[in-house]
């Protein structure tokens, strides 16, 4: 079973920027796409990027120009590039495993602060 581990998370002023990890536990990463999630309290989780196994990448329309995924293949790592950071970025980011079309394993997810 994939275990996925995030990294990266804090506090961070307006306009600041953050780089989110994640680590994978086995070598099924390079055949899966990655996704980066966020969820706030009460709220449904949502969808925020995605890498294919082609490099091919795909934003939520309220990070596109802000954030950038990214992946090494030879270090079973996704990235979530996170710059011009705003009070509505704030929430619990969570990496995930997708095959086809199907998250196939979270991280324990980790939280983002974004202070106005």
């Amino acid at each position: 079973q994939v275990q996925l581990v995030e990294s990266g998370g804090g506090l961070v002023q307006t306009g600041g920027s953050l780089r989110l990890s994640c680590a994978a536990s086995t070598s099924i990463f390079s055949a899966s796409a990655m996704g980066w999630y966020r969820q706030t309290p009460g709220k449904q989780r949502d969808l925020v990027a995605t890498i294919t196994t082609g490099n091919s990448t795909d934003y939520a329309n309220s990070v596109k120009g802000r954030f950038a995924i990214s992946r090494d293949n030879t270090k079973n790592t996704v990235y979530l590039q996170m710059d011009s950071l705003k009070p509505e970025d704030t929430a619990v980011y969570y990496c995930a495993t997708i095959r086809s079309g199907t998250v196939r394993a979270w991280g324990q997810g980790i939280q983002v602060t974004v202070s106005s």
